[in-house]
């Protein structure tokens, strides 16, 4: 009997898991997947919450609901693996081995990075949503707080959902609009990248709408500490940026344990081939989901086309047969801008965000690079496209590979008569 063990029961595992035991013969292949504890996170929320969108227990499940049968479910932390051994070793002591192994053990944020964060402010006026409780926390504090300085912040990439800190901003505009306090808020949206976003056409289209809104933007900025006592955020290059509400968007890295196997690189993401997930180092250890270094977005909808691509080509490479497919770095994702309204992005490895029409051209539904209604409404969806047909390894009517079709390059002819037209009704202020 051959062993898969999967390191993590998050997106990217659990669906390794349903879409490989459908797959792989059950004489010959024993499944087993590993995680600290029972609790899945239906981690997009995490943004909402703070907002009143979701309230805590909607989006927590347990990982149980989603292992399918003929998969052993292991709960414990995971302490190291021993690759020359092909054995992963837990915290209390047990020993698993492995004919392959994938880890799909993720991302988490690491507020400790940063000096000064985790202080006397901490869960005060310093604050992160990308935990289950840092949302809580920060919701509660967005209740009673009553204006000054919001500075929004990214600490360095890569990050978890690149797009989230862009979004929070633009939605704690709308609500403190829609409380009255509009005019006691001055927000800053504080990145170290050159621009609102990392690609050139998306971040020119970010960027008017932050300044559409009264949002400063702050760039190449390398936050070297926080001053938690005098509230102020300083850069290396002695930046300092006054604050009476941070929200930080912490370092990200992968798992320890990962560090501490010689599996991964500074920031504890493995080394792969960006086209197949597998190891650089180890022929039978692949990463998927947010563990790999591939150069593309950290976010769910990348762990949904590349674990496509990787239960495809995984079959076919324990047979001793050539992967037949390779992945593109398709990625999309909606970003809230306010006001019931979303812009959509999809992006791969080569093609930047462009504007235009997903997934039919003309016929859509859903807007490129243009707030709309709809594309709102696409990202509330997506919560029960997640649970019910995402994380149970189900077939969406979305290809892995990113198509042009309903694309505009700039400076097509397409590109300009819109631009001629001018934005429509539903990219006009509405504040």
């Amino acid at each position: 009997m051959k062993r898969l063990l999967i390191l993590g029961a998050g997106t990217a595992g659990t669906m390794v898991a349903n879409k490989l035991r459908r797959r792989l013969d059950r004489s010959e292949w024993a499944i087993t997947i590993v995680d600290q504890d029972n609790v899945h996170h239906y981690q997009p929320g995490y943004l909402l919450m703070p907002f009143g969108v979701y309230k805590p227990d909607q989006i927590v499940k347990p990982r149980t609901q989603f292992i399918p049968k003929g998969v052993d479910l292991q709960i414990g932390a995971i302490d190291r693996v021993v690759p020359a051994e092909n054995k992963v070793l837990l915290a209390g002591g047990a020993e698993l081995p492995y004919d392959q192994l994938v880890i799909a053990t993720g991302t988490t944020p690491r507020p400790q990075q940063t000096p000064g964060v985790v202080g006397r402010e901490w869960r005060k006026s310093v604050h992160e949503f990308y935990t289950y409780e840092g949302s809580q926390a920060l919701g509660e504090a967005l209740k009673t707080w009553q204006g000054g300085r919001l500075v929004v912040h990214i600490t360095e990439m890569p990050v978890k959902c690149p797009v989230a800190a862009i979004e929070f901003t633009f939605l704690a505009e709308s609500f403190f609009r829609k409380r009255g306090l509009r005019d006691k808020v001055q927000i800053t949206y504080v990145t170290p990248l050159d621009g609102a976003f990392t690609k050139p056409t998306c971040s020119r289209e970010l960027g008017g709408m932050l300044d559409a809104r009264g949002i400063h933007l702050e760039t190449d900025f390398a936050v070297e500490r926080v001053d938690d006592e005098a509230r102020t955020l300083i850069s290396y290059d002695e930046r300092v940026i006054p604050f009476d509400l941070l929200v930080t968007v912490p370092v990200n890295m992968g798992a320890d344990y990962v560090g501490r196997s010689g599996l991964g690189d500074d920031l504890n993401y493995v080394p792969v081939d960006k086209h197949t997930f597998l190891a650089r180092a180890w022929p039978n250890i692949f990463a998927v989901g947010d563990a790999g270094d591939i150069p593309t977005s950290k976010a769910g909808s990348t762990a949904h086309f590349s674990v496509d691509v990787f239960a495809d080509n995984f079959v076919h490479y324990v047979r001793g047969e050539p992967m037949p497919k390779s992945f593109d770095g398709h990625a999309n994702c909606f970003i809230e801008s306010g006001d019931g309204k979303a812009l959509l992005l999809d992006f791969n490895y080569d093609v930047e965000p462009l504007p235009g029409t997903f997934p039919l051209p003309y016929a859509g539904p859903f807007s490129l690079l243009r707030e709309k209604r709809l594309n709102h409404f696409g990202k509330l969806m997506f919560k029960w496209v997640y649970w019910h047909l995402l994380l149970p390894g189900r077939p969406l009517p979305l290809p892995a590979a990113m198509s042009m079709s309903g694309k505009t390059r700039p400076g097509s002819a397409l590109a300009k008569r819109a631009h001629a037209a001018g934005p429509g009704p539903q990219n006009e202020k509405s504040h």
